[in-house]
């Protein structure tokens, strides 16, 4: 509750339905939203041919027959559910977005204005480095055709997927800005922490490359499916890597091995009615987790997946405190049952 992010909000349980039929049709992973802070809208349709209907936020989900009947079980699940994804407690956005590039396994596709072919882009799958403040560093080959496209044209966007990226129900963000050389004296610097992340790269020492850093000027950052809008590059200077994330898809892999049983009881102990036949932690930082579940909805027979946030009662400081935190969530959820 204390950190909202910003999202597409559906207030109404109509809307919610909405976006579980569209689950439903196009067999995406959903990942679910708090409705407070800063919307970002987009129309979806690219010929909007009819100017007198109105456009929604979002994604516009259409029917030729009529209106869906939902069972009225399941519509009181549905709407419990939007209601704790509302109040579940979520890392902010610029420190989801500072979490992600600081965590990812360290390459991202670069996008640079091409100077042998002009007019269009150049992308190259390129490493790199966060620094303190979470910049991109680059070491590149003079004779790259990123680097000679940089060179003459320093405008470029770097889009970086999360580290446990599967699908579109997953995180990715794209930086814009420009990316110059780095000075001499502060070259020593990024080679200590391009090593952090890269320890391999033994051509960091070659005379013929180039240490880049790129100047963040524009964020876009998406969440998951529904989830997408912008962060400022002083909201993002700001925040700081989330330490619990460093160290949440181990959490992840071990209870998603070894203790399933317990994820899926925490589900059912926290939003009472929703049955899922399978849970997979997807990732895991200091306010809670995220999960893919399973579910059949009632008079259907036609399993959903779909993400959904799992908090923790309290913020966990360090790796014994998730582990307990989790223990305390599997008892509740027993007690409960």
């Amino acid at each position: 509750k204390e950190h909202p992010s910003p999202s597409f909000a559906h207030s109404s349980i109509t809307m919610f339905v909405r976006s579980l039929l569209l689950l439903s049709v196009l067999q995406v992973t959903l990942g679910f939203v708090p409705a407070s802070g800063r919307r970002s809208v987009f129309d979806t349709r690219i010929f909007a041919e009819d100017k007198e209907e109105p456009k929604s936020a979002g994604h516009d989900v259409r029917s030729s027959g009529a209106p869906m009947k939902v069972d009225p079980e399941e519509a009181k699940v549905q709407a419990a559910f939007a209601e704790h994804q509302q109040n579940a407690a979520k890392l902010g956005w610029a420190t989801d977005v500072r979490t992600l590039v600081e965590y990812n396994h360290g390459f991202a596709v670069m996008s640079t204005i091409s100077k042998s072919d002009p007019g269009f882009p150049g992308g190259s799958v390129v490493g790199f480095a966060p620094d303190e403040e979470g910049r991109p560093l680059f070491i590149f080959s003079g004779m790259s055709t990123h680097t000679q496209d940089i060179l003459a044209d320093p405008k470029c966007s770097v889009t970086i997927a999360s580290k446990e990226f599967k699908g579109a129900a997953d995180g990715r963000v794209n930086l814009m800005g420009t990316a110059k050389l780095v000075p001499a004296d502060e070259r020593e610097k990024c080679k200590e922490m391009y090593l952090k992340k890269h320890p391999g790269a033994f051509w960091v020492d070659f005379g013929d490359f180039n240490w880049f850093r790129m100047e963040i000027e524009k964020i876009r950052f998406v969440g998951g499916f529904a989830r997408a809008g912008s962060v400022t590059p002083e909201e993002y200077n700001e925040a700081k890597p989330d330490p619990i994330s460093a160290f949440g898809m181990q959490v992840a892999q071990h209870m998603n091995d070894d203790h399933q049983e317990a994820t899926i009881a925490m589900i059912a102990g926290q939003i009472p009615g929703l049955e899922v036949t399978e849970a997979i932690i997807t990732s895991v930082d200091a306010l809670g987790m995220y999960v893919k579940v399973t579910r059949t909805p009632r008079a259907s027979d036609q399993p959903q997946q779909f993400k959904l946030r799992l908090p923790f009662p309290r913020p966990a400081e360090n790796r014994k405190d998730v582990k307990g935190i989790i223990v305390e969530m599997t008892q509740a959820a027993a007690k409960a049952e």
